[in-house]
């Protein structure tokens, strides 16, 4: 009798792709869909915050011209072809920039907006970023992590191109890696042409989105680094996507709303005070090279242009924090907080500057609330050390965990705290033990200590089954200090267990401790 295999896995199988298939909302084609709406909305709206606190924050100053962008944007949002809850934010960094998260989530940042001569160019990039959001482009990218990983978003990712990424831990990660990913060539296409779809049933012109491209190619090819560390990093101009949108335009009406006039004038305060930011970043700079005069100059001339802006006074604190001029500090910061109290990093150095001045129930409370903003290695690892001068080992390993998930210096340093109290209790968590043949045939073992820190007074335990059936117990140490990525060899031939004996020997960590 021949045996036939059950048709109802195949069964199952097929139904189970057919309920992972929907149809995009904008091109019209059946694609795989892993990640419902709900779950892309719920996406955007929780890496929104962190990803926005990582670039800059909101830019607050000039409330009508925010309003205006959400105009702007809401107008174009309604002529796309699917409805979110479409969100726009400028944000406060001079990189010429804007992305979209999954959801409708989208962001343009102040320096893109300088750079830009008309509200049709701007329809242009906001319409590009709704189409990313609508035709599920990054949701897309995230269902190819789901197939490639096994789970959603499962490595933590960072972006180079933030200041504050490289700090960012826990789902902060996933936002650096949505907000600078790469789109592919197709998925960008698909933006070219759908955003001036949306562009031409808005009433804009969309030969203005042509002209961007051209002038963005034409700053690519010249190497603008601010430009290429910005827009041209995720959404990388070329002159085959010019060509394509050449041709798209011919499909549609070649008029339509410019707004020059208009969008020169909703600018007008931006671009009056254009020079304080300049001022602001030279300052950064100069702070970086450890110019402190020279930056707090600079810093000084922004805040007499705008004395408004809560990210000059901020940087004064920090210039002062440098110089463990505690007190201007202080009082820095508190100046920017009453400006924007919805930015971490005021938080974030106003705490540790209260842990400087003895005040701890302040610190704890400033960088608690900077956590809550944007979770960063800095603010979880200062956390973690007020725990501990507590007595709090179990809140301060916490922290210190949470921290370590970062590979910047304050992560680096909050692993190594969280090894110092972890390692007592479990030292066999922190040293490796690989079975090996020597060259002679006999059975040995590599004990390894893959962490940052030196580790010394490694006791080990060798256990083994005799001819009687009776557990024998090897007691070994490795007394002399092994560093970070060295192993030793332990050889069970020289410590007298018989060839017979040696492949039954399971060997594990007793105790070790941290060479000083």
């Amino acid at each position: 009798m021949s045996y036939r295999k059950s048709p109802l896995p195949f069964l199952f199988l097929f139904l189970l792709f057919l309920s992972g298939c929907a149809i995009n909302p904008v091109t019209g084609e059946r694609e795989l869909s892993l990640v419902g709406q709900q779950q892309e909305i719920a996406i955007g709206d929780q890496q929104y915050e962190p990803g926005r606190q990582m670039q800059g924050g909101d830019y607050l100053v000039d409330k009508q011209l925010s309003a205006y962008i959400t105009e702007v944007g809401q107008k174009l949002a309604a002529v796309s072809d699917r409805r979110l809850p479409y969100e726009f934010t400028i944000l406060n960094n001079s990189t010429p920039n804007a992305w979209a998260l999954p959801g409708g989530k989208i962001v343009i940042n102040r320096g893109l907006l300088l750079e830009l001569y008309n509200e049709a160019e701007l329809a242009a990039v906001l319409s590009h970023e709704i189409v990313h959001a609508a035709a599920r482009h990054g949701a897309k990218s995230m269902e190819r992590g789901m197939i490639l990983q096994g789970a959603l978003l499962a490595t933590s990712l960072a972006t180079e191109n933030s200041d504050f990424s490289s700090l960012a831990v826990g789902g902060a990660q996933i936002a650096a890696g949505l907000i600078t990913q790469r789109y592919s060539r197709e998925a960008e296409r698909e933006a070219d042409y759908y955003g001036m779809l949306y562009m031409a049933r808005a009433g804009y012109d969309p030969q203005s989105a042509i002209h961007l491209q051209e002038t963005f190619l034409r700053l690519s090819e010249d190497k603008q680094p601010n430009w290429l560390s910005g827009l041209f990093a995720s959404h990388p101009p070329s002159r085959e996507r010019v060509e394509a949108n050449k041709q798209t335009a011919l499909l549609l009406r070649s008029t339509g709303r410019i707004g020059a006039k208009e969008y020169q004038q909703k600018l007008r305060y931006l671009h009056k005070t254009a020079p304080a930011y300049v001022s602001h970043d030279q300052a950064i700079v100069a702070l970086r090279n450890n110019d402190p005069k020279k930056s707090l100059i600079l810093a000084n001339e922004a805040v007499h242009i705008e004395p408004k802006e809560a990210l000059f006074h901020g940087l004064r604190g920090d210039i002062f924090f440098s110089q463990q001029k505690f007190q201007p500090a202080l009082a820095a910061y508190n100046r920017a907080i009453n400006l924007n109290n919805r930015y971490f990093h005021f938080y974030e150095q106003r705490g540790l500057v209260q842990k400087h001045l003895g005040n701890m129930q302040g610190a704890r409370q400033d960088l608690t609330t900077s956590s809550s903003l944007l979770p960063t290695a800095t603010s979880y690892y200062e956390l973690g050390k007020l725990a501990l001068e507590q007595k709090d080992i179990k809140e301060a390993k916490r922290f210190f965990l949470s921290a370590s998930s970062s590979q910047s210096q304050p992560g680096k340093n909050a692993l190594a705290a969280y090894i110092r109290l972890d390692l007592p209790d479990r030292p066999g968590k922190y040293l490796t033990i690989r079975r090996e043949k020597s060259s002679t045939g006999q059975i040995q073992f590599r004990v390894s200590n893959p962490t940052p820190l030196p580790l010394r007074n490694i006791s080990l335990q060798g256990r083994f089954l005799d001819s009687r059936g009776q557990i024998n117990r090897l007691p070994l140490r490795i007394g002399n200090i092994l560093r970070p990525g060295e192993s030793r060899v332990v050889s069970m031939e020289s410590h007298g267990v018989a060839p017979k004996y040696q492949h039954g020997v399971e060997l594990s960590v007793v105790s070790a401790e941290i060479a000083q």
